[in-house]
């Protein structure tokens, strides 16, 4: 049994990584490492006008740095020139010069501390912001793949990181880089022998480093990717508390968050741990370097090769110099894990966005003709399954579409294709003849207003939710969309009508309520296409005649697709297609359908029952 194996047994703790893996040998060697260049060139590029204020602290590092090792001189001086030779007269001089270098040395710190933070804040504000702005701009099928959580630990802690080296980190190593050339400098100067035996301590102080850090940089990878996990996996149960409290699964998910949480507290640990062997193993060198400087320098003074005050300056020379070591082994810790996180939040910036090849025609009137033309299209990833095959169909300006099918037969699919969520991979899709491959999202999207099962409400007040459909509309405006959605009445009788906060996504009122605010919302928008996914399922009767009346008022006009799992809804529409695993098996109208007693007349034959 190793020394490990019986130190972290009897507290549960196993090593996370393979003993390959701590040993500094990747256990895969398709693992990739990391890219620190490209990552320090990306923070470097985040400074930018930041850079002249950057220079004015590096140059009052230099400064600092100097009259650190000016004051333990003088100190030398004064013992050599005054105090041995008990010759008094003048030191009041020397005195005041020396006072004045901690003084300086002070005002220095703090301006270069200050300085910094004010630079470290504007960078990791940059960060996060351009890291937002991207988010909003990467497609929907990047969400689809990944943890809204584990994303907003990337937001959040890996950024937070960035910013404490930044604060802290970068000034420490800078300056404990010219105190330790300058420290040795000096030494060589006075005293050859005494500045090799404090240099003795360099390698052994290099070797220990180099076993330390190899283990603390891949746990300290692993910490983060573990912190980004917890997060998504509570901010998961978080939002389904209903789900889980309905089927009754607390203990699961208290299981599985037990597992999520003792693998994160397993790698802190290894990576504390060995962190931890640093600052033991530097104080260590230190008194080591100090008692034999001390002892080598008082046999050299006994024989007259040095004086009293060479020793005096050596000695805290010897112990300057071994504290920059110390400080950048314990500052490349926080390095090391801030550049893993400042990789993570740059591997989502690197991610490709929505990018529209097409010129800008925001100005573009469109009159909602849909046509699919041979459209065949499957997720990323899947190999052979494909999620619509071969949908071809033309809907007229003003029409109703309806799709039905099973759940799963690509009737969702065709929405996200038209609003371009995704791209078909086969085949076209054009609006008013014009392919939308060739449109740009933003002039499409603005023609589109969706209404889902499940609308969602934004934390903000009611007038606000509404208005999120056109920027602009006037308070006029949202009044007469929501007498239209049939909300007025119940928006007027909330506690502070219209400027009434929704929290919660809305959980103060009901289902149906937020379903009409999102058709005031898509009233006020004016969309030439209207997307609706099942709007009036799970609700109450009443509420449903309110929510038919509002969207037969919203459809009016406009070329409308609806998604319906229950047939009576689709009573209504002009054209009825039916999916059948991704295959359009029927397309006409109502009567055509019926009369042909085919897969649709079976359907509502079943629904009869």
């Amino acid at each position: 049994m190793s020394m490990f194996d019986a130190i972290r047994r009897p507290f549960g703790y196993e090593p996370v990584l393979k003993k390959e893996e701590l040993n500094g040998k990747p256990a895969n060697k398709t693992e990739r490492a990391n890219d620190w260049k490209s990552t320090l060139l990306n923070i470097w590029r985040l400074v930018d006008e930041q850079r002249m204020l950057l220079i004015a602290v590096l140059s009052l590092v230099v400064v600092s740095s100097a009259l650190t090792l000016l004051g333990p001189f003088l100190i030398g001086y004064i013992i050599d020139e005054y105090i041995v030779p008990g010759s008094f007269g003048g030191m009041q001089n020397i005195i005041f010069w020396l006072i004045a270098v901690y003084a300086g040395l002070s005002v220095s710190l703090y301006l270069q501390n200050y300085w910094m933070v004010g630079i470290a804040q504007q960078v990791v504000y940059r960060m996060r912001t351009r890291l937002f702005s991207h988010l909003q701009q990467l497609p929907v099928s990047f969400f689809d793949k990944r943890q809204h959580g584990e994303l907003m630990s990337r937001m959040t802690n890996d950024i937070e990181n960035v910013s404490v080296t930044l604060n802290s980190s970068l000034i420490q190593i800078f300056s404990s880089v010219l105190i330790l050339v300058g420290t040795a400098v000096v030494m060589v100067f006075l005293s050859p022998l005494l500045t090799v035996l404090t240099l003795i301590i360099i390698p052994v102080m290099f070797i220990a480093m180099r076993w330390i850090t190899k283990r603390t940089s891949r746990l300290y990878k692993q910490q983060q990717k573990a912190v980004g996990e917890l997060n998504g996996y509570i901010e998961e149960t978080i939002s389904g508390q209903s789900i889980i409290k309905a089927f009754s699964q607390e203990p699961r998910v208290l299981d599985e968050f037990a597992e999520k949480s003792g693998n994160l507290r397993q790698t802190a640990f290894w990576a504390w741990t060995y962190a931890g062997f640093i600052p033991k193993v530097m104080n260590f060198l230190n008194n080591a370097s100090f008692a034999l400087v001390a002892g080598v320098g008082g046999i050299l003074a006994l024989n007259g090769q040095v004086t009293i005050g060479v020793i005096v300056i050596f000695t805290e020379y010897a112990r300057q110099f071994t504290r920059p070591l110390n400080d950048l082994a314990n500052q490349f810790n926080t390095v090391l894990s801030a550049i893993a996180g400042a990789e993570r939040v740059f591997a989502i910036m690197d991610e490709k966005t929505e990018r529209d090849d097409a010129a800008e025609n925001t100005d573009a009137v469109l009159k909602g003709h849909v046509e699919f033309d041979h459209v065949s299209f499957k997720y990323e990833g899947a190999e052979e399954d494909w999620t619509v095959r071969d949908i071809s169909f033309t809907v007229e300006p003003g029409q109703t579409a309806a799709f039905v099918g099973a759940t799963g037969a690509g009737k969702t699919t065709i929405m996200q294709l038209l609003a371009r969520f995704y791209d078909a991979n086969e085949g076209e899709v054009r609006l008013d003849g014009i392919p939308i491959t060739d449109m740009p999202r933003q002039t499409l999207r603005s023609q589109i207003a969706f209404i889902l099962q499940d609308p969602f409400l934004f934390e903000a007040s009611v007038r606000e939710n509404i208005r999120y459909g056109k920027l602009d509309a006037t308070d006029e405006e949202i009044m007469e969309a929501a007498k239209q959605a049939n909300a007025h009445e119940f928006i007027e009788k909330l506690p502070d009508g219209y400027d009434t906060v929704l929290e919660g996504d809305g959980a103060m009122i009901s289902q149906g309520q937020k379903q009409l605010l999102s058709i005031a919302r898509a009233l006020v928008a004016d969309p030439v296409i209207l997307l609706l996914d099942e709007a009036t399922s799970s609700i109450d009767t009443v509420t449903e005649l309110k929510i038919q009346e509002a969207l037969e008022r919203l459809m009016e006009g406009r070329t409308s697709f609806v998604i319906a799992h229950r047939l009576n809804t689709v009573r209504q529409a002009d054209l009825v297609f039916v999916m059948d695993l991704g295959v359009l098996v029927e397309s006409g109208t109502q009567k055509e359908l019926i009369e042909s007693g085919g897969r649709y007349a079976a359907m509502l034959e079943d629904a009869k029952l």
